[in-house]
């Protein structure tokens, strides 16, 4: 049921949801698909493209250099909006890679604005979301530029553990986590090694443990201090519009 899913969960952190916007969060899930991992399913450079909602698996939004370097930009989740911007933007400037096998929701910009001009809260409730997005990217900036690795590692997996608890998907305690250490190092600026061994410090040290696929918080206040992790940017509850 459309109540139950992850964007309902994400976005009734905002709005209220009210019958007839559900009904209508309803009629953009119209057309299921699913992508396999490692197969982009929107191209750098890309235009006339749809955009998606992620309702099963991980994707990873990323920018190619020329020489081949890879800058993951952020990481989405069940609930999630994938190419939202370059929809409305008509290109695509970055791609979009499945992380795991997925399950997305495709919707045309043309059913995106008839939703929004039927329902004005829940277009002001997606507009929450993409600010919320824009922030978390800012905050990644600054994890890159200013903290040290230890720091930044930490940051990353709290950021992570709210984003997943806002839609049912994790908690203090931890979360499921199918990311490798070489997705890990692409997103946060560091080599495959340092990534391995900022884990190992942080787990030496009680505070968070990254283990099989799963992310456990040994110490989640401590870890919190240490890694100065103030979760306002995200605005996790919203004003609750009525």
């Amino acid at each position: 049921m459309i109540e139950n899913t992850p964007l309902v969960r994400k976005l009734g952190a905002f709005v209220a949801l009210s019958d007839t916007e559900l009904s209508v969060l309803a009629s953009l899930h119209k057309r299921r698909r699913t992508f396999v991992a490692g197969r982009d399913l929107v191209h750098q450079g890309q235009s006339d493209q749809a955009a998606y909602i992620l309702a099963s698996g991980w994707a990873c939004s990323y920018k190619l250099l020329e020489d081949g370097q890879r800058q993951i930009v952020d990481f989405q989740i069940p609930g999630d909006f994938l190419g939202l911007r370059s929809v409305l933007l008509n290109v695509s400037d970055h791609s979009i890679e499945p992380v795991t096998d997925i399950e997305v929701t495709e919707v045309h910009v043309a059913d995106l604005l008839d939703a929004f001009a039927q329902t004005p809260r829940l277009a002001t409730a997606v507009l929450w979301a993409a600010s919320r997005d824009e922030a978390m990217v800012v905050e990644h900036l600054v994890d890159i530029g200013r903290r040290d690795a230890a720091e930044r590692m930490a940051h990353f997996l709290l950021e992570l553990g709210a984003r997943l608890a806002l839609v049912g998907l994790g908690s203090k305690e931890g979360y499921a986590c199918p990311l490798t250490q070489y997705l890990l190092a692409d997103a946060i600026g560091l080599s495959a090694v340092h990534v391995n061994r900022v884990l190992r410090q942080l787990r030496e040290a009680g505070m968070v443990t990254f283990r099989d696929g799963f992310v456990a918080f040994g110490d989640y206040n401590r870890l919190a201090k240490f890694a100065q992790f103030d979760p306002s940017y995200m605005d996790q509850k919203g004003p609750l519009l009525p």
